[in-house]
């Protein structure tokens, strides 16, 4: 019997233990941040699955994801993986000469970081065409979305996830601390509004955090913002460098302290200009955000972060 082992995994780096290099298969999902949510990858080197078949299988998974309400962001924890079976592989005698395979479709859902499984099942498929590919294609195609096993499956996988963040959460917290401590307030910022609004306690918890820390962020970035506007100015007291440092001013977020620096700076080469130009310069500021729009912001930077590329090993040893 020939085994085809597909695994499809998340952006969280696991150090140690078996562990395998994925590549991306990207779902048309986004945004979802507060609600579960599971990646489905492929490894570049899936043993003999030809590529176009490689991606239809990760249309099936990221499909099985979408339909059962999981969202789909990239960057995420859990994962949904499946090792392919091949039984039967047939060249039948037809005109033209068809393909014929049967495959079980063993699936599982998981901690791709931990390396734990949460849920597994297996469906068997049979897919005919014109050549081999053609018939892989034509077999995951038969994977049915409806089949209530397949949603037992996602179902358990789910509540498996929401007990993790239940069991977690000081954890999860106290990472997010440190790794806001530490300068990597994005991370930070990504890794507590990944938890589900169905963890109820965690989800809030996490949520009190968010604005401290991405005030935290804006701060550094004001900082840093206004000192590279201010050498673009230093380096170029016209319009064109007015505007280019306004470019940079522009991206500053009103909520920092240094903003009346911000201010200062705008109104000294507005002055600037005018003395130069006889003209005024027209420079409009971000208007200051609310609670809501706070956290919204913050949501931005998350999905900022999960979409940065990432070389990535995964732990999916004695899954199958």
């Amino acid at each position: 019997m020939k085994k085809i082992m597909i695994t499809c995994m998340s952006l969280f780096l696991f150090m140690g233990g078996y562990a395998q290099k994925t590549t991306i298969i990207r779902s048309a999902n986004g945004g979802n941040s507060g609600r579960v949510t599971l990646a489905a990858y492929i490894p570049d080197q899936a043993d003999d699955l030809p590529v176009a078949a490689r991606n239809m299988l990760g249309n099936k998974l990221n499909q099985i994801i979408s339909q059962n309400g999981f969202g789909g962001d990239e960057g995420q924890r859990f994962i949904i993986t499946a090792n392919i079976v091949v039984l039967t592989k047939d060249l039948l005698s037809t005109a033209p000469p068809m393909t014929a395979l049967t495959l079980d479709v063993n699936l599982y859902i998981g901690d791709g970081y931990e390396g734990t499984k949460f849920a597994s099942t297996s469906v068997s498929i049979k897919g005919v065409g014109e050549n081999e590919t053609k018939a892989y294609i034509n077999a995951f195609k038969n994977i049915n979305l409806n089949d209530p096993k397949l949603q037992a499956f996602v179902e358990k996988g789910k509540t498996k996830i929401i007990s993790y963040y239940n069991t977690h959460c000081d954890v999860i917290i106290k990472q997010a601390q440190t790794l806001a401590n530490t300068g990597r307030m994005d991370e930070a910022i990504y890794n507590l509004t990944s938890v589900p609004q169905a963890c109820k306690t965690c989800y809030d918890r996490s949520m009190a955090l968010v604005a401290p820390i991405y005030k935290k962020q804006i701060e550094k970035d004001c900082q840093v913002k206004l000192a590279q506007a201010k050498n673009l100015w230093a380096a170029n007291q016209n319009l064109n460098g007015a505007n280019a440092a306004s470019d940079l001013l522009s991206q500053i977020d009103p909520q920092s302290t240094c903003y009346k620096d911000v201010k200062t700076f705008v109104a000294q080469v507005s002055k600037r200009v005018k003395e130069l130009n006889n003209r005024e310069w027209s420079f409009k500021l971000q208007e200051q955000k609310n609670d809501a729009s706070i956290i919204s912001a913050a949501r931005d930077v998350a999905v900022a972060y999960a979409a940065q590329p990432r070389i990535t090993t995964y732990n999916v040893h004695g899954w199958w």
